[in-house]
Formats: C-alpha cells, sequence, structure tokens
C-alpha cells in the first residue's frame, strides 16, 4: 500500500547568496521536483513561501518552500497544513542531514530534530508525526562541531554538490514507488542504490569550486 502524501517542504534559506549553500539542499530539491512534473512556483503570502503544484501519476501534490528562513519553517507548514487541513502523515520534509555523506539520502517517518533547526521550528509548530527525506551533505568533522553553521552555509564542493544532486535524483525517481506501492521498497531502491567511492570530507579538504 503506498503513502497518500499531499505536501512536500524542501528547507531552505531565502535570497541568492543562500541559493548554492549546503543548507539549501531541500530547495534544490523542490526545483528540481517541480521542474520534473512542470510544475510553477508563485509566492503565496498567507503560506509565507512559495508554492507549486504537480501530478505524480493520480496523485496531486503541493511542494511549498518555506521563505521564513530556516530557523522559522514551521510558521510556513503551520499556516499551510492549517489551510488544507493536512494530516502530519501526509507530508514529506525534506532537508539537509549534516550526518550522512553527500551522495546518499534516507527516507524516515517520525522521530527528533537531531539538531535541524528547521526541523526544530516544524516539530514546534505542527509536530513529528510527517515524512523526512534527509539528504546527506556531510559534517565538517565531529571535533569542529564550532564550525557547523559556517560549513552548512557555504557552496559544496563540485564533486560534493555532484554527489548531493544525484542522491535527490534518485529520491525524486523513487517517489513513484513510494507513493504507489510502499515506503519499504522505495527505502530499498533509493539505500541501497550504489555511489561513488569517495572519503568522507572534513572542512579542511572542502573547497568550493
Amino acid at each position: 500500500m503506498g503513502n497518500p502524501i499531499e505536501l512536500i517542504a524542501g528547507l531552505g534559506n531565502p535570497g541568492a547568496e543562500h541559493a548554492v549553500t549546503r543548507h539549501n539542499a531541500g530547495f534544490w530539491f523542490a526545483d528540481i521536483l517541480a521542474q520534473t512534473y512542470n510544475g510553477v512556483f508563485r509566492l503565496e503570502n498567507r503560506f509565507h513561501g512559495e508554492v507549486a503544484e504537480i501530478n505524480i501519476g493520480d496523485h496531486r501534490i503541493r511542494i511549498l518552500k518555506p521563505m521564513t528562513y530556516m530557523n522559522d519553517s514551521g510558521r510556513s507548514l503551520a499556516a499551510m497544513t492549517a489551510y488544507f487541513k493536512t494530516p502530519l502523515d501526509h507530508m514529506l520534509i525534506v532537508y539537509d542531514e549534516l550526518d550522512l555523506i553527500p551522495g546518499r539520502a534516507q527516507l524516515k517517518f517520525n522521530g527528533g530534530h537531531g539538531g535541524h533547526n528547521g526541523l526544530r521550528s516544524i516539530l514546534s509548530c505542527v509536530g513529528r508525526a510527517f515524512w523526512r527525506l534527509r539528504l546527506g551533505i556531510g559534517h565538517p568533522g565531529h571535533n569542529r562541531k564550532g564550525q557547523v553553521s559556517s560549513y552548512v552555509l557555504k557552496k559544496p564542493g563540485k564533486e560534493d554538490q555532484n554527489a548531493i544532486i544525484d542522491a535527490l535524483v534518485a529520491a525524486i525517481d523513487s517517489l513513484p514507488i513510494f507513493l504507489n506501492e510502499s515506503s519499504e521498497r522505495a527505502k530499498t531502491k533509493l539505500h541501497s542504490r550504489a555511489i561513488s567511492a569517495q572519503s568522507y570530507k572534513t572542512v579542511d579538504s572542502d573547497k568550493s569550486e
């Protein structure tokens, strides 16, 4: 049995200065998903974000990019879910994940915020029982926790950027399985995909291109 997703929200920060940063991987996903299914984003002030509508087979889905900045993402999600009366388990949130290497993407249901400020805001505004798609961006090193903020707000190097995009395209390819068949089959397809061999990068070897 598939999953009746009505809303997919990609998290990020608005503004050209943030467009290519790691923290905007959720926006990258939303943009490519909309392009794939001929959706067009329009600013919706009542939802504090940009919204597009797409069809994936028989599924009509709204895509949201909150324009509230990452730390206030929950305000946008709360406004939209209240207006459309969207059940939490009909929602998929897409965001950058420090604890996965670039090239990895994972589906999961429910859970905490894991230190991600966008998720922290959403949990405080709407609850936690929703689907998540975690897009790996790598970590600057667990002995460099003080550098996490600057790391996520920088552009990744070319190799990592390509790996992140490959992973989100693979996730988009798995969406019809997730919607029409089962989450387990979608997870198997997505989590077992081969990625090119690469070392776990730290901030020392991270050079934007």
